[in-house]
């Protein structure tokens, strides 16, 4: 079974995930934007998820985590939860 380990950052509009992911652009830090600006509670550790297998999220950001290239910041993303901002730091 496939597994991955992502952060992600979680905000409610597509307006304000293309205003972090211009600041991530800019060089500011994933983990200290996710703690500022994500209204998942993984926010507190950085966007931190852990490691989950596919299927465990919903298919949108699966597709993300295990097809898109990793150590690269994806989206927005927008799954019923809103907007995310994904980079997937491994996967198996």
């Amino acid at each position: 079974m496939a597994t991955a380990s992502a952060l992600h950052i979680l905000v409610k509009t597509e307006k304000e995930a293309l205003s972090i992911l211009d600041q991530l652009k800019k060089g500011k830090n994933f983990g200290s934007l996710a703690k500022r600006y994500s209204t998942c509670p993984s926010g507190k550790r950085g966007g931190d998820l852990g490691e989950f297998r596919r299927g465990q999220m919903v298919k949108a950001f699966d597709d993300v985590v295990f097809k898109k290239e990793v150590l690269k910041v994806h989206g927005p993303v927008k799954t019923r939860f809103g907007y995310h901002l994904i980079k997937t730091l491994y996967r198996s």
